[in-house]
């Protein structure tokens, strides 16, 4: 496996995994808020951050994608500013 293969997988395996713990934290905050609607002022932030969360992991996974079918579409390798945005998002998911 390239390195660059490598490092891809590793980055897809991050961003899932923060995913799935960020869905989880979530699911609490939810939970939480159902029971009274004043915890709205507690908690509201903490919500829209995970909710953020999730936002940026999609963007993420969408430009990784991207980069992979740019590389299978033209079968070369990763232009300059390919390699700038993966390390960028390497970076991110670490």
């Amino acid at each position: 496996m390239k390195e660059i293969d490598k490092y891809m997988q590793e980055t897809i395996d991050n961003i899932k995994e923060d995913r799935d713990v960020t869905k989880s934290l979530l699911k609490d905050v939810m939970m939480y808020l159902s029971g009274d609607e004043t915890r709205h002022e507690k908690v509201g932030q903490v919500a829209a951050k995970y909710v953020e969360t999730l936002q940026r992991s999609n963007e993420q996974l969408v430009k990784l994608v991207a980069l992979m079918q740019k590389r299978v579409d033209k079968s070369i390798d990763f232009s300059e500013e390919d390699k700038a945005q993966l390390f960028e998002m390497l970076e991110d998911a670490g």
